[in-house]
């Protein structure tokens, strides 16, 4: 039904109140980048002109934020084109702007609007004047939010259009309903429980999922999945018994113009429906997904499809009914297709069950050899969800050939915010800088389209949990605010990305600024050059993945190996002698991969087994790399604390003290990284540290 306040014949010009609106829950203790700096952004006077639900969750954020700061002098109007459009008098056709103000369309780029969709907004900013113009509701909310958060043009007339670069623009959540043995509430995550569900139930109190969709629709986040993508059989029952707890959290997204999905297990009709078979090509199987899906849509009208991990480390899948992906795959899109729809079909596949002395079998070849012959044969609703990387989320891996590989696929990049592999967020590591390279990396020669021009999407595995800060670490929290300014606009810096944050999270101060960019803006690299060295990934303890262990895979079913012996270290991948991984690559990467004199030196490891004593690019051979690379990293870890410590009076005492624990835990670990990896190669390979440095 059509509200009474979307059947006018005109389009409100509201100026937002400036008190807080009584009801509103407190807001949690830590605001992220939409506390008190960001509302310090705001224009003192905003004009509206829009109506409906948009109109009322505006209203409404506007309000929470005056209750956290004055604002600024000056005025933001923001206009709703599509409902102004929608409301106009038939006989204006030219102007189809109902009753708003000529002033405040002044040179706006209507035309360009109509053709760039929703979600697309025009800025202007004129002295303390802000204009946003945005081609509908998700559109006039970023347009917003990017006021907020300074993302304004240089002070004159004329009007910046903004887009999203890709349409999708995902965060995938690792909840579990219930306490996981193993895994715990979320899995691989480093912040807390669930911010949805305690004791196998949606929470009553929705107060921080609600700020939570905030936080993302101010970084352009359009699209959650809820759960995780191991489903167990009581996460299972949200796809039908607990549809309900779907709706609701559906609510609270939708209100910040973001779509929910569910991670769907494969054997859901005979977990769920009784049947006795997930055959995707039998009738009864088919109808099952049909019905089932249906009555979702029932309850949830704009649910945006399900996300599934498939024939993966246990996960059921087709291959067991001799069926491949795309029949899997498939059978779920067409379900989803009459309502709207995608299913977004994960590339992990590999086999976990891997024969350690078996060197031909390659763990980084799985998803390119079981996909890439399906190219063409998805149905347009499909997602092929391909990691970045060959691996796991490693410090350092190339870029996954399935990207340059399946054409006529959507195809969506997955990444991982919460930092598996990458400390835990017990660390510091700003991933923004790896992301951005990934991204631009083109997938052939001079000229080539690069992963973001290839991609439908970008989607992320998120790092957020129901701490006080968040994301665990308070200042991992960049890492997520990077990932959805990035998923909009590829192409903009990783530093930009990190002023950007520290602006709307820590507000101007100069020195707080200069600290958290010496901190951050070095730390992937720095997190590297004491961890698993040129590319050779892994080397964690097993089970929990924190911390050095040299050997903890080396021997088991998972192919994660680093072949390390007295004589040398890494996988030879190359097509002449090793696994023949190189080869999947287009040119010139094949080649430039497949020789030793080319392969670049942080991804040598990853494709070629060399001796210790091979001189690398930089001119330092492989084993004197090793010790002054931990030794040297663990040393400037050691800066760091002092460093954070400079601002101690300058940043809430909660989240100083909070980071500065961290950094004495950093400390610790870096240091058993340095001194196991040292030792361990020392004893490997008989060859002394040149520079005299201890070694246990």
């Amino acid at each position: 039904m059509t509200p009474a306040s979307e059947s006018r014949n005109t389009v409100p010009r509201t100026t937002v109140p400036s008190m807080p609106v009584p009801s509103m829950p407190a807001p949690p203790s830590d605001l992220a980048w939409l506390g008190e700096h960001a509302a310090a952004r705001l224009p003192r006077e905003v004009l509206l002109h829009a109506h409906g639900p948009t109109a009322a969750s505006l209203e409404a954020e506007v309000a929470r934020l005056r209750a956290l700061a004055p604002g600024s002098p000056g005025s933001l109007t923001l206009v709703d084109l599509a409902h102004a459009r929608a409301t106009a008098p038939a006989q204006e056709p030219a102007q189809a702007t109902g009753h708003v103000p000529a002033a405040d369309l002044e040179g706006a780029p209507l035309a360009e609007l109509a053709d760039a969709g929703e979600e697309s907004f025009a800025l202007a900013a004129t002295g303390d004047r802000i204009r946003v113009v945005a081609g509908g509701s998700r559109g006039l909310r970023y347009g917003f939010y990017a006021a907020l958060l300074g993302l304004v043009p240089a002070d004159g007339e004329e009007w910046t259009l903004r887009s999203p670069a890709l349409s999708i623009r995902m965060l995938d959540h690792w909840d579990n309903m219930t306490v996981h043995p193993v895994m715990g509430q979320v899995e691989r995550g480093y912040a807390g429980g669930s911010l949805f569900f305690e004791d196998g139930e949606l929470r009553e109190d929705l107060t921080r999922v609600e700020h939570y969709a905030r936080l993302l629709a101010a970084i352009g986040i359009n699209r959650v999945s809820l759960n995780n993508v191991n489903v167990h059989a009581h996460e299972a029952t949200l796809l039908t018994t607990r549809r309900d707890q779907v709706a609701r959290l559906a609510e609270v997204f939708r209100a910040q113009g973001i779509t929910v999905l569910l991670s769907v297990s494969f054997a859901s009709p005979v977990l769920l429906g009784g049947l006795g078979t997930s055959d995707p090509l039998d009738p009864e199987v088919q109808e099952w997904w049909r019905r089932t899906t249906a009555d979702l849509y029932a309850q949830v009208p704009d649910f945006g499809g399900f996300v599934v991990k498939a024939d993966s480390e246990g996960q059921p899948g087709p291959f067991a009914h001799g069926r491949d992906h795309a029949d899997g795959a498939n059978v779920l899109a067409r379900a989803l297709a009459p309502h709207g729809g995608e299913v977004f079909w994960r590339a992990f596949v590999y086999d976990h069950h891997q024969d350690w002395r078996d060197r031909t079998t390659d763990r980084a070849r799985a998803a390119h050899d079981h996909f890439a012959p399906l190219d063409g044969r998805f149905d347009d609703n499909a997602v092929l969800q391909v990691k970045h990387g060959p691996m796991d989320f490693q410090t350092r891996e190339p870029v996954s050939p399935v990207i340059a590989a399946m054409p006529r696929t959507r195809l969506a990049v997955e990444l991982q915010v919460t930092q598996e592999y990458t400390g835990q967020q017990k660390h510091l590591c700003y991933l923004a800088p790896w992301w951005s390279e990934t991204l631009r990396f083109p997938l052939g020669p001079d000229g080539a389209p690069t992963v973001a021009d290839t991609a439908a999407g970008l989607v992320a595995v998120s790092n957020v949990g129901d701490d006080d800060f968040w994301t665990g670490h308070p200042l991992a929290q960049a890492n997520l605010f990077a990932l959805g300014r990035l998923a909009w606009e590829p192409g903009v810096s990783p530093d930009r990305l990190l002023e950007e944050w520290i602006g709307a999270t820590f507000g101007p101060d100069p020195l707080v600024a200069e600290v958290l960019r010496d901190l951050l803006a070095p730390s992937w690299l720095l997190y590297e050059s004491y961890t698993a060295p040129l590319g050779v990934g892994f080397m964690v303890r097993p089970g929990h993945h924190y911390g050095p262990d040299v050997d903890g895979y080396e021997y088991t079913p998972w192919g994660t190996y680093h072949f390390a012996d007295r004589d040398g270290i890494g996988v030879d991948r190359t097509v002449a002698t090793g696994t023949g991984f190189a080869g999947q690559y287009p040119e010139p990467w094949a080649s430039r991969y497949e020789s030793v004199s080319t392969c670049p030196d942080e991804l040598l490891l990853f494709f070629h087994h060399v001796p210790y004593t091979h001189r690398l690019h930089s001119g330092k051979t492989v084993i004197q790399h090793i010790y002054d690379s931990r030794a040297e990293g663990c040393e400037r870890v050691a800066e760091l604390r002092p460093r954070w410590r400079q601002i101690a009076d300058r940043v809430p005492a909660a989240l100083h003290d909070r980071v500065d624990a961290l950094l004495v835990e950093q400390e610790r670990s870096a240091e058993e990284w340095r001194d196991q990896l040292r030792s361990y190669f020392f004893r490997a390979s008989g060859i002394a540290d040149e520079n005299g440095r201890p070694i246990h």
